[in-house]
């Protein structure tokens, strides 16, 4: 009967000890979300970084983040997935600063082509993504003889000859490495033609031209020290440069 009665208030202590621990864990995270809920850490600043096309004030709109919101109940992956969303952020890194800041850092495409579309442009970025579509001239360079497939903005742009595209993008860019500028480029077939001016013409392939920039700033140079401004400079492989001041 003893050992019974031993037993019995054994288990009594102990249910006593599980509660008291109940109690104590829930009292405290009470006093954690009290704390952490505290205006202590409401969202007091927003620092946005490497922004070049949206300005900062839009870009905190874009991720949907505002000051006074909690900072632990501010979701940086929804912010993300927000300012992804949108075709000239490319990419997105968010983290939280205690006790109440939000850092967005944004990489952002660049407008660096244009594709004439009816009477509309279609602005593209390095790789072909679509950022908007324009009705006024864009102040980059034009692509024309294409025929597009596909315009929507986010996506990559869609077009008959894509492989031609692609050259002729990255050819661009290479441009831009040698510091020098086309208005326009049109297609056809594999030649292209690049206009330096409106009648000062380049024309090869898209590999021709790429592998002899070096060589092309030169001779526009020399072009520009004797005041020419029309003609054609024919470029093929092997460093081989023809120049015809006749314009068809």
């Amino acid at each position: 009967m003893q050992e019974k009665d031993k037993v019995r208030k054994k288990r009594k202590r102990k249910k006593k000890r599980y509660l008291l621990k109940f109690f104590i864990l829930l009292i405290l995270a009470a006093s954690l979300y009290f704390f952490f809920s505290s205006s202590m850490f409401d969202i007091q600043k927003i620092t946005v970084e490497n922004n070049n096309h949206y300005t900062k004030e839009q870009l905190i709109s874009l991720a949907g983040v505002r000051t006074g919101e909690n900072l632990f109940k501010a979701s940086l992956s929804q912010m993300k997935e927000n300012l992804l969303a949108d075709p000239y952020v490319k990419n997105v890194k968010l983290r939280k600063r205690l006790p109440a800041e939000v850092v967005i850092s944004v990489q952002e495409r660049s407008e660096d082509a244009a594709v004439p579309y009816g009477n509309k442009y279609i602005l593209i970025d390095s790789e072909g993504m679509v950022l908007r579509i324009s009705d006024i001239e864009p102040a980059v360079t034009l692509i024309t003889g294409t025929i597009v497939t596909n315009m929507e903005p986010g996506t990559p742009l869609k077009v008959e000859q894509n492989a031609l595209l692609n050259d002729i993008l990255k050819l661009i860019q290479k441009v831009k490495e040698h510091e020098l500028y086309f208005k326009k480029i049109e297609t056809s077939n594999l030649i292209i033609k690049a206009y330096i001016y409106d009648q000062l013409i380049c024309e090869g392939t898209p590999e021709n031209i790429m592998d002899n920039l070096g060589s092309l700033k030169e001779v526009l140079y020399d072009l520009y020290k004797k005041g020419i401004e029309r003609g054609v400079i024919r470029m093929g492989s092997d460093e081989y440069f023809s120049f015809s001041p006749l314009v068809e």
